[in-house]
């Protein structure tokens, strides 16, 4: 989870400053806010969320202790590939996740038939993420999605309206599952060449190679 920090110092002849910091990780801000307070100038530190919560050193700390054994700083890249002659998709997520303290990638392609566009392919890809997130057990935590997608990412970030019926259905669709699930979506907008581990596994869907993987990195 990223946050900012919101501080005010109060220097050695009783100046006090207040300034905010760029995100970061959450471990490098606890970091950061325990070395300050051994100066004994730190006269009060907030953390905000990427969804604005606040958060105070003790329940930080105690939010990332309680979080270790579990999935988190998750990132879901997804995509989509339609094939308008045969009308047949392909689906492919990677998700990279820590836990224990170790680096994970969690890789899934599918399959589907009852697809009619490209950027439906794209919404049931993200949908597709969203159901292996569900299959390890990730509830109420911060997620990126990630996706050269335009549509689907502007329009689920609010940026975009979205004026068609089948895609705000699954919009619609995907919204629900995340707040049935807790999930706090971030998404970011890259280039194909980016995405292109997801797009492979959506190429390979169409291809008839079923990919199902999870390891250590």
């Amino acid at each position: 989870m990223n946050i900012r920090m919101e501080i005010i110092y109060k220097t050695s002849k009783g100046v006090e400053v207040r300034f905010s910091s760029d995100e970061m990780k959450m471990e490098k801000a606890i970091l950061i806010a325990e070395d300050m307070e051994k100066t004994g100038r730190l006269k009060e530190v907030t953390f905000i969320d990427v969804q604005d919560r606040t958060w105070s050193l003790k329940e930080l700390k105690k939010f990332l202790e309680g979080i270790q054994t579990e999935p988190h700083h998750i990132s879901v890249y997804f995509d989509g590939g339609f094939d308008a002659k045969s009308k047949k998709s392909g689906l492919g997520c990677v998700i990279y996740y820590e836990q224990d303290g170790k680096h994970f990638r969690k890789r899934k392609n599918a399959f589907v038939e009852e697809i009619e566009t490209n950027n439906e392919a794209e919404y049931a890809a993200l949908y597709l993420g969203l159901q292996e997130l569900e299959a390890l057990g990730v509830h109420h935590l911060p997620v990126k999605f990630v996706g050269d997608s335009q549509v689907v990412i502007n329009q689920l970030s609010g940026e975009w309206p979205c004026y068609e019926e089948t895609l705000t259905k699954w919009a619609d669709r995907v919204e629900d599952k995340m707040k049935q699930m807790g999930i706090h979506p971030e998404y970011e907008a890259i280039s194909r060449k980016q995405n292109r581990e997801a797009d492979h596994l959506a190429s390979q869907a169409l291809e008839g190679l079923e990919i199902a993987s999870n390891i250590q990195l």
